[in-house]
């Protein structure tokens, strides 16, 4: 496992100008990057302050900097080594949930749970475990997926609904978070048969807590769920991020395998193109074998075919709210179009 070689930090503008001065008067070597206040290498790490005010150190010297050059004379404090000090609560026992897939037409619902104690934590910081939707390349989240399971050594749980359960299921429900909700619990339940003594379970907020705490059966009555913003901050959910996009990622490369086509993620003109060539190729119910019919996608690729839901059968007449809003605020006199893009 390979130790963290990038961090990343917002500065203030007056942590940006004492920044700029130090890269300026230090030995480090001005770069040209676009989009950077300023950008300079330094003994084994390159240093981006963009015009955003994110500050990026990257390198097998990025600690030391961050260490010695970035703590003492930019932020004034120290926290780097000193984390167990500062949010003692991240490093005791505790699961995280994350979810991946939820705004993808084509592909499953993943949902992951990942239990980790003081070891695990610090181990998860070496790796620069972080939110997968910060890792732009698929291969580095499947790469940093093995590593956890084996660091996590089956301390974790996957639940993935397929499109042909997730059209379903939504027919029956019909609101998104619900089935999270659901799904959530099971994560955390299939966990719970693993380490029955995890105190605390922590999720991104995505709905009314109590959903998922009425979802929760007998093993996790008495677990204390954390649902708060930017809960992939926290490393537990950091690992279940990474797992559960990693999950995504592996199912839709295998159902584009099996169907001979790429499945694009995102729910773009792209997938939109790749949608209709499917239908082309296979048939409408081909959509509910691969995607998730409630996105307003459906409509626009069966108007472009001349077709339109009567063709799914039952588990594809349910729609989004958005679809239906877009429904109603279309004209009469026209047919009933919606735009294009995710649902959800």
């Amino acid at each position: 496992m390979a130790k963290q070689t990038s961090y990343t930090y917002k500065l203030s503008k007056v942590q940006q100008d004492d920044l700029v001065n130090v890269l300026k008067t230090g030995n480090y070597r001005p770069v040209s990057l676009e989009h950077t206040i300023i950008a300079a290498e330094g003994p084994d790490c390159r240093i981006n302050l963009y015009r955003s005010g994110k500050c990026l150190i990257q390198g097998k010297g990025a600690s030391d900097f961050v260490l010695f050059v970035l703590e003492p004379l930019v932020l004034q404090e120290a926290s780097l080594g000193y984390e167990e000090d500062l949010t003692p609560e991240v490093f005791e026992a505790h699961m995280g949930i994350d979810e991946s897939g939820k705004g993808d037409f084509f592909g499953p619902l993943v949902i992951a749970s990942a239990y980790v104690d003081r070891d695990v934590t610090k181990a998860l910081k070496d790796m620069n475990v972080r939110d997968s939707k910060s890792i732009s390349s698929d291969k580095r989240v499947l790469e940093m997926a093995r590593d956890l399971r084996k660091l996590l050594n089956g301390r974790y749980s996957m639940v993935t609904i397929g499109p042909t359960a997730y059209n379903r299921l939504y027919t029956q429900i019909r609101n998104v978070n619900k089935m999270l909700a659901w799904a959530h619990a099971r994560a955390i339940e299939n966990l719970l048969e693993k380490v029955p003594a995890c105190p605390r379970a922590i999720s991104d907020q995505f709905g009314n807590k109590k959903q998922v705490e009425s979802a929760l059966m007998k093993k996790g009555q008495n677990i204390n769920l954390v649902q708060r913003h930017k809960a992939e901050s926290d490393p537990a959910v950091a690992a279940a991020s990474i797992l559960a996009r990693a999950g995504f990622v592996t199912a839709l490369k295998k159902m584009g395998a099996a169907l001979d086509m790429t499945l694009p993620k995102g729910a773009s003109s792209a997938v939109q193109d790749a949608a209709v060539g499917l239908v082309e190729k296979r048939g409408p119910s081909a959509l509910l074998e691969n995607a998730k019919c409630h996105f307003k996608t459906t409509d626009v690729v069966l108007s472009r075919l001349g077709l339109n839901r009567s063709e799914l059968g039952p588990n594809g007449q349910a729609m989004s709210q958005v679809v239906k809003r877009s429904f109603k605020r279309s004209p009469r006199k026209k047919k009933d179009t919606p735009t294009s893009g995710p649902s959800e």
